[in-house]
């Protein structure tokens, strides 16, 4: 806009862009369609891995640090769990680890037992952050799309001009 002062021989007006906006708002449009998409396939697997922990019914032991007696089930339960495993093991085992104890030392088969169960529920743990992360961006994917068709709907040229 021009810094002209407003008086009686000047008028705004409003006009379209003078360029098409059609392509700003299929991408808005596409953006909105793969956050509703993101967002659903977030929930789906959080469902999945969650429900998946609960079959195998886990239940965190009272010695553990936080959620005695309850469900192996979320990312939380399933991260303390995988510690207690890692307390009991390293108790079996004299505070030592798989690696560092003898090939021939009969403890050795249960660190490894120990050491694949940690990594499971750590892989859980993982896949719970990964569809929280998805659901994240597909909110943020659906406000850009917002944003994209509301930016393209709206006029853009404002043109300052002396009545004759």
């Amino acid at each position: 806009m021009s810094d002209a002062p407003i008086d009686a021989t000047t008028a705004d007006t409003v006009e379209p862009p003078t360029r098409s906006v059609g392509g700003v708002k299929v991408v808005g449009l596409l953006a909105i369609i793969a956050g509703v998409v993101m967002i659903i396939a977030g929930i789906a697997v959080w469902i999945m891995v969650s429900n998946q922990l609960r079959d195998e019914k886990i239940v965190v032991p009272d010695d553990a640090a936080a959620f005695q007696g309850q469900v192996v089930a979320g990312p939380f339960t399933a991260y303390v769990q995988a510690e207690v495993i890692q307390k009991h093991s390293l108790e079996a085992s004299g505070g030592k680890t798989y690696a560092e104890l003898e090939q021939d030392d009969p403890v050795r088969a249960t660190m490894m037992n120990a050491s694949f169960l940690r990594a499971s529920l750590f892989t859980s743990v993982v896949a719970f952050g990964v569809a929280a992360l998805v659901i994240g961006v597909g909110i943020l994917s659906i406000l850009i799309g917002w944003a994209l068709r509301r930016l393209a709907s709206a006029p853009v040229v404002v043109k300052r001009s002396a009545i004759a």
